[in-house]
């Protein structure tokens, strides 16, 4: 299956929100509970809000399965992200608060984007929230902890 990874837009906000309300009913059957848990998720309307006009975060679509929402085909995942300067003695950390996804290629792939676009822009660590399936996508790049929910990747020697 070849996937279409790009920088998520403000046109696709309502589309994110609407696929984690989706995720929220998988996970949650009762409405009380996915209410609660919405609470405090992290894509919350406001944190997309703060991340996606920033340009460091990312969706993935299958383009071969037609979409309501997008003629680019079905979301099958994204992340939001933002750049770090001066954390934990490093110059420039990529800082990744969320991963979702809704097939493991797309997880890992998100993840291995988010590994290359720190590299490629000379950022020394990308830091993973340890959730979500996460830290089986990051532990070919050696992932090591940082704090109990975050695991951090170096992106140079």
């Amino acid at each position: 299956m070849s996937l279409y990874c790009r920088i998520i837009q403000a046109a696709d906000y309502q589309e994110i929100l609407d696929f984690e309300t989706k995720k929220l009913q998988e996970a949650y059957p009762d409405e009380s509970d996915r209410m609660f848990a919405s609470w405090s998720s992290k894509h919350r309307p406001e944190a997309l809000q703060h991340y996606l006009p920033l340009g460091w975060s990312f969706l993935i679509r299958d383009p071969e399965t037609p979409s309501p929402a997008s003629p680019e085909g079905l979301l099958l995942g994204y992340f939001i992200a933002q750049p770090l300067l001066f954390l934990d003695g490093q110059t420039q950390s990529l800082w990744v608060e969320h991963v979702q996804y809704s097939s493991l290629q797309a997880r890992d792939e998100l993840c291995e984007l988010a590994y290359k676009l720190a590299r490629e822009k000379h950022l020394q660590r990308v830091y993973f929230p340890r959730e979500n399936g996460v830290p089986n996508s990051v532990k070919a790049f050696k992932a090591d902890t940082w704090q109990p929910g975050t695991l951090f990747v170096k992106t140079t020697k």
